[in-house]
């Protein structure tokens, strides 16, 4: 492992000791079925009691890769008859094997992929599909009591084509000119994936061919995982579902064990049953498999590697994981604006390394922590900001040059934002990250979105959400709220009912309170580690 760059400051280079990938999405799939065609590359698992979503012939399907090839230049074909080759298409749905389908059919068309999450509301998605200009939707019917298909019909006039998965067995079957695929460069876009930012609106982090392919296979490596089973419930509108578990199964030849949704005994089972080796899956999922009545009655032996990212793993939570699978639990630090990995724990590290840091930097990728203060590099074990430069960094934000040029200097850092440390070694610590968000069981939540969503309803006139740390999910969202004087005040069942009609169900609060008056600085911001404080202690006011 190289040396930091210069003596007692905390600037990592690059170590190069894996290449980079120069391939599209497209050929790392192609390559792998040109190796071992008959190799299973998808599995598909959907809990006893619930159908296809998408009108397929049936349910736990498989797919070899020469299957899955197939299916994916067949959609690519079905798509070069609707799109050309560059323009968005935004894909909304939960996970369905027809979602990494056309995950790959999307890169062979050169077409980019647009991410949703299928709890995204009218008001949510609209925004996506107008501020990527996208062309297409392609949604699932429904999901979890929300009727998708309602809500695409509503904002079909946004897009020029709007498809249900419903169809997509006939539509994807239909047969016409046959197109030769275009060609698609490496550093082509591939992806665009939605980020919340601090003011609150979504910010669309374009991302390229060759830095999700390379990411995605240096995790893994790190991992020691090749030609083996993984079993990942992240969802694929994240990169944690997208990029390391479908890609990574892909660039290592391995079988993709893909889980409707996140259920503890739906997991076990599949691990069970597929003789997994590798999953994939945020704290707040690792304990509920472990929490489960029926852990005990499940065969996980097969397990080597789990990998957790999205929030920190405490000491006793990682000897307890590790203990409870029997396998090694490995960190990862990132964002999706980095493709998404930065750093990455280690089987050969030592459990306080891999306990208390976020481990050392992925091999291709520069770190350094900086006084954001002077942007002048720290020296190790001295706090600062967080930025990397490699080749994974994002193209930009989507149409949004002033947001981009904030995020990724001239000289090619992305500024992520976090605080952290280095020691002398490269590890690295992550101390704080931007005060406002909040990380409900891996999912970043910006309270910027909640508050104007809560400033909306006509008996409020001030809001300030903030995160209280939980044992399940690491946060909850908690809310303090000021009220118009001598009006009735409303119930907490009636905020949370406006708040769901337009924003997804993990963003709304769990815990509301009155406050006649919030704890302020000199300058007039609000305190949130105040509020965070006084609600553990009991001191604030509930409001019913």
């Amino acid at each position: 492992m190289s040396p930091p760059a210069r003596p007692g400051q905390a600037h990592w280079l690059a170590v190069l000791s894996e290449p980079l990938l120069e391939l599209t999405t497209g050929e790392a799939l192609r390559r792998s079925a040109e190796r071992d065609p008959g190799r299973t590359a998808l599995v598909e698992v959907v809990p006893e009691d619930m159908g296809s979503l998408t009108n397929a012939p049936s349910t736990h399907r498989r797919w070899t890769y020469a299957d899955l090839l197939a299916a994916a230049e067949q959609c690519a074909q079905w798509m070069l008859r609707r799109f050309e080759p560059g323009e968005r298409v935004c894909l909304w749905a939960p996970n369905v094997p027809e979602w990494v389908i056309v995950q790959y059919g999307a890169a062979l068309a050169g077409v980019v992929l647009v991410t949703a999450n299928p709890a995204l509301r009218a008001g949510e998605l609209k925004y996506v599909l107008e501020q990527s200009r996208a062309a297409g939707l392609i949604y699932a019917p429904e999901f979890r009591g929300t009727d998708m298909s309602a809500i695409a019909a509503e904002l079909r006039d946004l897009t020029r084509h709007s498809i249900s998965l419903a169809d997509w067995h006939v539509l994807a079957a239909e047969v016409g000119e046959i197109r030769e695929l275009p060609r698609v460069s490496p550093r082509d876009p591939a992806q665009i994936q939605y980020t919340s930012g601090t003011t609150g609106q979504p910010k669309g982090a374009l991302l390229h061919h060759m830095g999700l392919v390379t990411n995605a296979r240096l995790v893994w490596s790190r991992a020691k995982m090749e030609k083996t089973v993984v079993v990942s419930p992240m969802p694929l509108f994240h990169t944690a579902g997208a990029v390391l578990s479908s890609l990574g199964s892909v660039v290592t030849g391995s079988t993709f064990v893909l889980p409707l949704l996140f259920e503890p005994d739906l997991v076990m089972k599949a691990i069970e049953r597929e003789r997994a080796e590798l999953l994939f899956g945020v704290p707040t999922m690792q304990i509920a498999i472990l929490q489960h009545p029926a852990r005990t009655h499940r065969n996980l032996s097969s397990l080597k590697v789990a990998i957790s990212g999205g929030a920190p793993v405490p000491s006793e939570l990682l000897r307890r994981i590790e203990a409870g699978f029997g396998c090694e639990l490995l960190a990862v630090y990132g964002q999706t604006e980095a493709s998404p990995i930065i750093c990455q724990t280690g089987a050969d590290d030592a459990m306080e390394d891999k306990a208390g840091t976020a481990g050392r930097p992925l091999p291709q990728v520069e770190v350094r922590i900086v006084d954001p203060a002077v942007g002048k590099t720290c020296a190790y074990d001295v706090e600062g900001e967080i930025q990397a430069r490699g080749y994974q960094t994002m193209l930009g934000y989507f149409e949004m040059p002033e947001a981009t040029a904030e995020t990724l200097t001239d000289e090619g850092w992305l500024r992520t934002g976090d605080l952290g440390i280095m020691d002398d070694r490269g590890y690295v610590r992550v101390t704080g990250r931007p005060k406002d968000m909040i990380i409900r069981g891996g999912e970043n939540i910006y309270p910027a979105e909640v508050e104007a969503r809560l400033l909306e309803h006509l008996m409020v006139t001030d809001a300030v959400v903030f995160g209280c740390p939980d044992a399940t999910w690491g946060e909850i969202v908690c809310a303090a709220l000021q009220f118009q004087a001598g009006k009735q005040v409303p119930s907490a069942v009636a905020l949370k009912t406006h708040c769901r009609a337009t924003i997804a169900a993990n963003k709304v609060p769990v815990r509301w309170y009155l406050c006649d008056a919030f704890p302020m600085t000199g300058s007039g911001k609000v305190q949130k580690f105040r509020l965070r404080e006084e609600s553990a202690a009991g001191r604030l006011n509930p409001l019913s």
